[in-house]
């Protein structure tokens, strides 16, 4: 079904792909963020997600100018997408990602469910998984890591993500909407498959990254997924492809560089360490852009 979708953070990294796959499946986009989204057919409202008014507004204006013609007021959409947000820790100080990140998921699921919105997908990350930004050399607590792990970041931006879950169970509960959070793996571009030989060459380098990772365009359909699948309630999925990032099978990757780290379940040959199982099977997610296909020589 062709919905009205309000995506704050479209112009990020992972919403300049997520926008124009939810565009090419017929919904109506409108941009929410500090800076203009190139994509024509999209526009961008400029709007300071920390601010609570700003977002109430933002989430009840026309998407554009033909909007005009129709005579009627503008009204709340049919779903929102939040991806805003300080995209990692030491690019502003850890009290002001907290903070900014906490503050704007929280004012976009009240504005949007008490509008009337019961379809909201926030992005959390793979960060809450504890190890990505920690101190020193923590190991995992057991492998694969699933949406049921015991989440403990000690970073102000995996902390701040782990609160943005919380925020979106309490109000998917108080309003009986459906908000699912997407743990995002580690974001890879379609030019930045140049990376993966060195990825390849040197697998304690993804080890904080759980050698996991998801494709820009893959993570569109998932929000696609998400918005097409109602009555779940508050979900968490982690949003990552299928496959471990290196050249061995998953196991001998495990055993030799965290040997320490309980395995809970058989796992595929090559199947990520942050599993995806339950995007697959609840979402029916299905990847079209398996590193391997981008890669040549391995």
């Amino acid at each position: 079904m062709t919905k009205r979708i309000i995506f704050t953070g479209g112009s990020g990294k992972a919403g300049r792909h997520a926008v124009p796959h939810l565009v090419a499946k017929g919904h109506a986009v409108l941009n929410v963020d500090l800076k203009p989204l190139d994509l024509p057919g999209v526009n961008t409202l400029i709007a300071d997600m920390t601010d609570s008014g700003q977002v109430f507004n933002a989430l009840t204006t026309h998407f554009g100018f033909d909007d005009f013609e129709r005579g009627a007021v503008p009204r709340a959409p049919d779903a929102v997408v939040h991806f805003a947000a300080i995209p990692r820790v030491l690019i502003e100080p850890d009290n002001e990602t907290f903070s900014q990140n906490v503050v704007s998921t929280y004012n976009v699921i009240e504005a949007a469910v008490k509008l009337g919105v019961r379809k909201i997908v926030i992005a959390s990350s793979e960060t809450t998984y504890g190890v990505c930004f920690a101190e020193g050399d923590k190991d995992f607590h057991s492998f694969p890591l699933e949406e049921d792990y015991d989440i403990d970041p000690m970073d102000s931006y995996g902390l701040s993500k782990l609160v943005n879950e919380k925020t979106a169970r309490a109000f998917a509960m108080r309003y009986g909407a459906d908000i699912y959070a997407l743990r995002i793996g580690n974001v890879i571009e379609p030019h930045e498959y140049d990376r993966f030989p060195g990825f390849i060459a040197d697998p304690p380098s993804r080890r904080r990254n759980a050698w996991s990772y998801i494709d820009a365009r893959d993570l569109g359909e998932i929000v696609h997924l998400c918005l097409e699948k109602d009555g779940l309630g508050f979900q968490v999925f982690n949003a990552v492809n299928d496959t471990i990032t290196t050249s061995q099978p998953t196991r001998e990757i495990l055993a030799r560089y965290a040997p320490r780290t309980p395995v809970t379940r058989e796992l595929g040959e090559f199947e990520a360490p942050l599993s995806n199982r339950k995007a697959r099977e609840v979402l029916g997610f299905r990847e079209a852009h398996d590193w391997r296909r981008h890669v040549k020589g391995v």
